[in-house]
């Protein structure tokens, strides 16, 4: 009798926990590819003419402010090593009232990213592949993006590697680029992405541009909702969540302190693709060209990695009894994946492009 009630128990258990598989490599990369370390170009046009020229010194302090953030985010990950992040954290501090209201405001944040990395797909593949439609490259990604976090957090993990790699190697060609570009130039002013080039003086002018670059390191905080699938949750998940914000902040710094010395103007063919204008000045179409592959894959691994934290988050909800239970704090026997809280997020995703 004692056998099968602890054969109950193991069965019970493993239908309702998630698969441990994560170490601290494997978080940090989670967390750097929902950032996506490319996203410094994303905005570096706008930053760049709010700024005067000062992107990087604008960085610091942003990074600054976000130690501080991630700090309190290890702290909560290390006494709650929960799925549900922020909304587990508020739930258990403030009651079940608070935690609702924080879970839907997280919902609704990690909800939309996955839809604007499919949007942004889209928009690149089909300007360089004219011939196809847009909606086949969306719908390409979210049926792989799902497949991939059904199949389970190992499979999400594998991806996340080549993802981080075909960036890091675009880095290292971007840097080795640009400095043959400025460096074959003749003089150049070294200090003249910290010190500005005068359009916009002031040190308000860096804490706006600050504002601004507060949105690329969206992200860190996704660390968290895979507490439930690390290895050692109490020590990882912290470490984890600040090595990703400091790597990412770091790689922001260096690659706009590189851009500003390839590029040093605030006046861009269009302001809102600045950073073609740069790409063009370090490696003309060439560079151009891989620009766009690798910021395609960044956006790919960070809609896979914002789908993995979505689907937790309302597992953990409905596990909670939030969300309707038997729906979504279901896990697949087989992947121990929250299989149909991913369904439901692809789901939105394809029902927004479709007919949003």
């Amino acid at each position: 009798m004692s056998h099968s009630n602890h054969s109950a128990t193991t069965q019970d258990t493993s239908e309702t926990q998630l698969k441990r598989a994560l170490g601290v490599p494997s978080l940090v990369f989670f967390g750097l590819v929902y950032m996506v370390p490319l996203t410094v170009f994303t905005t570096y046009g706008i930053v760049t003419q709010v700024t005067g020229g000062r992107v990087p010194a604008a960085y610091v302090i942003t990074l600054l402010a976000m130690v501080f953030t991630a700090r309190s985010y290890a702290k909560m990950a290390g006494a709650m090593p929960f799925a549900g992040s922020a909304y587990t954290y508020t739930q258990k501090s403030f009651g079940a009232g608070i935690g609702f209201v924080a879970g839907w405001a997280l919902l609704l944040d990690y909800l939309f990213l996955p839809m604007i990395n499919y949007l942004v797909i889209g928009i690149y593949l089909s300007a360089a592949f004219p011939m196809i439609p847009a909606w086949v490259f969306v719908v390409t990604a979210i049926v792989l993006v799902t497949v991939l976090n059904v199949i389970g957090i190992v499979s999400v993990a594998r991806a996340n590697i080549v993802i981080i790699a075909a960036q890091a190697i675009f880095i290292v060609v971007f840097a080795a680029l640009g400095i043959a570009s400025f460096t074959g130039s003749g003089s150049v002013d070294l200090a003249a992405p910290f010190t500005g080039d005068g359009s916009a003086p002031g040190f308000d002018n860096v804490m706006a541009g600050a504002a601004i670059l507060c949105l690329s390191f969206l992200g860190f905080d996704a660390v968290s909702t895979l507490s439930e699938e690390a290895k050692d949750a109490k020590r990882a998940v912290p470490c984890a969540i600040v090595i990703a914000t400091v790597t990412g902040g770091l790689i922001y710094i260096v690659l706009s302190y590189l851009a500003q010395l390839v590029y040093p103007s605030n006046q861009f063919a269009d302001v809102d693709s600045g950073a073609l204008d740069v790409m063009a000045a370090a490696g003309g179409e060439f560079l151009t060209a891989f620009f766009t592959a690798a910021y395609v894959a960044g956006a790919c691994g960070s809609a896979l990695t914002s789908q993995a934290s979505v689907s937790r988050i309302l597992f953990a909800m409905g596990r909670d009894g939030v969300l309707p239970k038997s729906y979504f704090s279901h896990l697949s026997p087989r992947f121990h994946t929250p299989t149909i809280a991913t369904l439901t997020v692809g789901a939105v995703s394809l029902y927004r492009r479709c007919f949003g």
